[in-house]
This record gives C-alpha cells, structure tokens and sequence, in this order.
C-alpha cells in the first residue's frame, strides 16, 4: 500500500469536512484570491499526481482508482463554484461598461465551454448546472465535492428538479441531503445507478409539489421527435421520444411479432425481428427501401473501378467504399423489379469540390 500512501502524501491535505484525503488537497484552489504560503495552484496538482507511481498490488490499485474518481468530483464542483464566480465579474465589468441589464452575461457560457473543450450549447448548460448548484442545491453541491456523486448524477438531480421554484428545489436538496442519509448512509443513493438516482429525485419532487411536475409531463409532450445519430460499422441509432402509452405500446407490439416468429422456428435473434419489423412497418416494405430516397454519394472511381475513396450517405456521413457498393449490389439484386436505382453525374470543381452542375 506504500504506492496508495504515496498519493496522498504527494497532495498534501486540508481540513475540509466530509472531503477524501485524496481529494481535500484540490480544495485548496485559491478563488480570484493572491496566492499565500502553502496553497497549492492547479498547475501544482496536475504535477504532482503525475508523480505518483501505480500501486502495487490489485487492492492498492482499486483504492486508488476511488481516490482519483472523488478528486474528479470535486474538481467538477470547483469548476462549478469557479463558472459562478466568472459569471458575476463579467456581469460586473459589464454593468461598469453601460451594457444594459438585458444583455449582461453574453459570452459568459462560450467562454465556459472554451475552457471546458465543449460546445457552446454544452457551456450554457454546465453554467446553468453551476448555477443550479450554487444558489437552490447546496447539498448536492457538498455531495458532488466529497465524492457521494459525480457531474453526471448531480446534473440528473438538478435536471429532475428544473420545473420547482426556487424554494421548492432547496427542500428536495435537503430532503437529499447527506444529513437526511439520502445521498450516503445506509439506503443511500450514493452506490445507485441513474435510473434510481432520478426515481428519488422525481418522487421527492412530486410530493413537494405535484402540480409542477404534472405540468411539466403535459408540456413534454410537446417534444416528441425522432432523431438520428451514427453509429460504429456503419450502424445508425434511430431514437424516438414518444409519450409513454405510446412508447409502451410500440415496444409491446413489436416484443409480441418477435416472440411470435420464435417460437415458429424464426432463427434471428428478438432484437433482429424487432429492428427489421420496425423497417418494414415505417417503411411499407420488408427491405425497407422501396419507394423511399437514399442518396448515397460516391465517386465513379468508388462504383466502378473498386477505388478506396469512401462514401458520403446522407443524413448519416462517411460510410467505407467496399460497404457502398455492397449497398448498391445487394439491394438491386434483392429486389429486382421493385427498387430503381438512379445514378446522378455531379461535376465538381478540382481541388475545392464546389458543384458545377449536375
């Protein structure tokens, strides 16, 4: 355990009640103040952890994998402390420059995002979660900083509570509070999963105010779509956000067809019977392609002459030149004289790839 030690001494420690030793020593960020004697600076930190050596035996590596996982989260929670503070000085300067009330704050979260790698729409979201944090849900905050939950878990409870007031998230936060043995303790939520981290915090929030919540399921609602996300091995994520009768029932049906062709001696597994049933119900075909536009772009090299250039499928992206042609070759061929296959000539620029004509 020489190797665990050694972490710990290399991040000498603070008092910070309810904080890991591991972690206490971040605690020792300095917040816009001059540094003193024996404060360590996050350049400081980074250093010194990449001086400690891997434990040496299984157990020491595990402790110190936890102890890494709570100095994540409570750097996470400094981050949001430090997103805060930002966020009030810009205000500030800006207020000092004549920016009218209205349009304080702008770039605030860009500018959150660059530090933080993100997108800008992400940034917006990590300082509202900040914000969150810091003003309506301290305990969670405490929570996320001694290591009870990391971002993700405390961006689940912060989410669920959106639709309370002010006053009425505080109470779910104290309801939640370690203190109350929620987050940690016996039954605590600390070793849950997500899916009973927001069964908890949904409950707690109905039984402050259900009328919010009820609310807020009405107006969810209005937000059913269907959208989708590439997948590895030219595989697609086809998601659809339906109310819950109608996403129950869908799952049903398909669950029925599938169990159905089983237990007629159908070989594919339940999950391929309910991907290709879905296909076919949306698409009115069993192939799922006939009378339906796919545009999958490639160069006449790639068609003809087995050339390596990948291709382009639209509304996916980059798809392997051998994949392609196996599209253009096995649809064709699987369904002769119902899919029609129209080649289309787009003539480009060299060089900028700007389309001339087509």
């Amino acid at each position: 355990m020489e190797a665990v030690e050694g972490l710990a001494g290399a991040l000498p420690t603070t008092q910070m009640a309810g904080v890991p030793a591991a972690a206490a020593a971040a605690g020792r960020l300095a917040f816009g103040v001059a540094p003193v004697p024996g404060v360590l600076s996050v350049a400081d930190i980074w250093r010194s952890l990449l001086s400690v050596p891997v434990a040496a035996d299984g157990p020491g590596m595990i402790d110190q994998l936890r102890e890494l996982e709570d100095l994540k989260s409570l750097a996470a929670a400094q981050q949001a402390r430090i997103a805060v503070a930002f966020d009030l000085s810009q205000r500030r300067e800006q207020a000092a420059a004549g920016v009218p009330a209205k349009e304080r704050g702008a770039g605030v979260a860009a500018q959150v995002a660059l530090a933080r790698r993100e997108s800008p729409a992400r940034g917006g979201r990590l300082l509202g979660l900040a914000k969150a944090l810091g003003t309506e849900m301290p305990h969670t905050l405490a929570a996320l900083q001694s290591g009870q939950l990391n971002e993700w878990r405390a961006t689940l409870i912060v989410k669920e509570t959106a639709c309370l007031s002010a006053e009425d998230r505080c109470a779910v936060d104290k309801e939640l509070a370690a203190d109350t043995g929620t987050l940690t303790g016996a039954g605590s939520l600390a070793g849950a999963g997500d899916r009973a981290i927001i069964a908890a915090v949904r409950a707690a929030a109905y039984r402050r105010d259900p009328h919010s919540v009820a609310r807020r399921a009405a107006h969810a609602v209005n937000d059913r779509t269907v959208t989708l996300r590439p997948a590895p091995d030219t595989m697609a994520r086809l998601t659809a956000l339906l109310p819950v009768a109608h996403g129950v029932a869908v799952y049903a049906a398909l669950t029925r067809h599938a169990d159905t062709l089983r237990s007629s001696g159908d070989e594919r597994s339940k999950g391929q019977i309910m991907a290709d049933q879905l296909v076919g119900n949306v698409t009115g075909t069993p192939g799922g392609v006939a009378g339906i536009e796919v545009q999958l772009v490639m160069t006449d090299r790639t068609l003809f002459q087995c050339d390596s250039e990948p291709a382009k499928l639209s509304g996916y992206g980059i798809v392997p030149a051998e994949w392609a042609r196996k599209a253009v070759r096995t649809e064709s061929e699987a369904n002769a004289g119902e899919l029609n296959i129209w080649l289309r000539r787009l003539y480009t620029a060299p060089g900028t790839g700007e389309l001339l004509a087509m």
